[in-house]
């Protein structure tokens, strides 16, 4: 069970040496944030779906204009009966015999008939109208879609080199404690130093293997995510380029960014037109209780001996008038009326969300350059104390715990500037999804 346990760490380990081999090696043919993009934009399947949602939504606006063009239907059919039926004159009292209305005992009918809807009443116009805005909010909402995946690469993306630079530091950290344990070593040997303080740089030396093994599985877990992401291979390896591209340039000012959104959030653009599909249908029930008027024309054929032409043409003009439904008509359109009212409160408790979330995005750009800022210092500063507590410890004057100290000082500042890079670029974009623009 150890042999295999071993095994697995020494995997870990050799891939997590290939990773940080790959961040040191220039990135030549290395995919970027805009590759990535188009990959899932090809590959995802929820995009997809609301993609055929919006495509199956124009579809149902086409077969809504459709209701205004003519309908053309044809029919037919062929009878057999056991005796064919003629008039009967015997009330006359005549001795006539009365011939058949069939050549036979089948016959064959058929028939064409045209009919072109003349007034509903706006009932067809309104349908077409709801059918058109639910077309445009299922568009804004595809639109929606696709900014909302981008903005999931991109966090996968940054969250791939994140931890690939978690793995940098830990990797630094490893080779720093080797070289302290070695020195720490010799010193002892020398007997300049106790055991303890040797002891102490060791255990830390173990600790620090033991994170670099954490972030070396990290590493792969991230890739394996990313790749998902992207409707890849989960197993595919990637060199991808380090840092987040900046997105097109936005307002600096916070009012501008805030109407900007209000503008493109395809969220409100998708509830407006749905409130919009809820008024027209409303109106399409209400135009139910008004007459509606059709012309008609046909053609139709009977197959029998009685008549004088088997084949005659008709026109017709048809209405109907639903004088008392029980109130289903007038219920149902104030029903989608409340649902009307509704989706427009819902539409201004939207407004109100954007509003923070544009507010919350800029207040991040805001801490996070800031941040940027005070950690370049902070890494020259932890490895300048670094290397003073070397020497103090070289020369008798430091403890190891300063010196211990010092190292973990030093990592931390090169994860809060990395993290604090990443950070960064991951929030410009955030900010650009948030008013729409990514």
């Amino acid at each position: 069970m150890r042999m295999k346990s071993g095994a697995v760490c020494r995997g870990i380990v050799a891939a997590g040496v290939a990773v940080v081999a790959a961040l040191a090696a220039p990135a030549v043919g290395a995919e970027n944030l805009q590759d990535a993009w188009a990959r899932a934009l090809v590959n995802d399947r929820g995009l997809a779906a609301v993609r055929s949602q919006a495509e199956a939504a124009q579809f149902d606006a086409a077969a809504a204009r459709a209701q205004r063009w003519p309908t053309l239907a044809v029919g037919g059919g062929y009878t057999w009966l056991d005796d064919a039926p003629a008039f009967d004159f015997g009330f006359t009292g005549l001795p006539i015999k009365p011939p058949e209305l069939f050549d036979g005992n089948d016959f064959a009918m058929g028939t064409a008939t045209l009919s072109v809807p003349v007034f509903t009443g706006g009932r067809i116009s309104s349908g077409i109208a709801a059918a058109e805005a639910r077309g445009r909010g299922a568009g804004a909402q595809a639109l929606g879609a696709e900014q909302d995946l981008k903005l999931a690469v991109a966090e996968s993306y940054v969250g791939v080199l994140r931890v690939r630079k978690a793995l940098a530091v830990a990797d630094s950290n490893v080779r720093t404690l080797e070289a302290l344990a070695g020195d720490v070593g010799a010193m002892f040997e020398r007997e300049l130093v106790p055991k303890n303080d040797l002891l102490a740089v060791e255990v830390a030396l173990a600790d620090a293997r033991q994170n670099r093994l954490r972030a070396a599985n990290a590493a792969e877990i991230a890739q394996a995510a990313y790749n998902r992401r992207l409707g890849e291979p989960l197993d595919r390896p990637a060199a991808i380029e380090d840092g987040v591209p900046a997105p097109q340039a936005l307002p600096a000012d916070l009012d501008a960014l805030v109407q900007q959104a209000l503008e493109r959030r395809t969220e409100l653009a998708m509830l407006g037109e749905q409130a919009r599909a809820y008024g027209q249908l409303a109106k399409a029930e209400r135009a139910r209780l008004l007459p509606q008027v059709s012309v008609s024309g046909g053609y139709n054929y009977l197959e029998n001996q009685f008549l004088d032409d088997d084949a005659f043409a008709m026109a017709g003009v048809g209405v109907q008038w639903a004088l008392f439904d029980g109130g289903q008509s007038r219920k149902r359109a104030s029903a989608l009326e409340r649902s009307r009212r509704a989706t427009e409160e819902q539409r201004a408790d939207v407004e109100s969300l954007i509003a923070l979330q544009v507010r919350q995005a800029w207040l991040e750009i805001d801490e996070t350059e800031q941040r940027v800022r005070v950690t370049a210092n902070a890494v020259a500063q932890a490895e300048e104390n670094l290397r003073i507590a070397r020497e103090r410890y070289g020369a008798g004057l430091g403890t190891q715990t300063q010196l211990l100290e010092a190292e973990s000082l030093r990592v931390q500042s090169l994860s809060n500037r990395d993290n604090a890079v990443l950070d960064a670029g991951l929030a410009r974009l955030r900010l650009a999804r948030a008013v729409g623009s990514l």
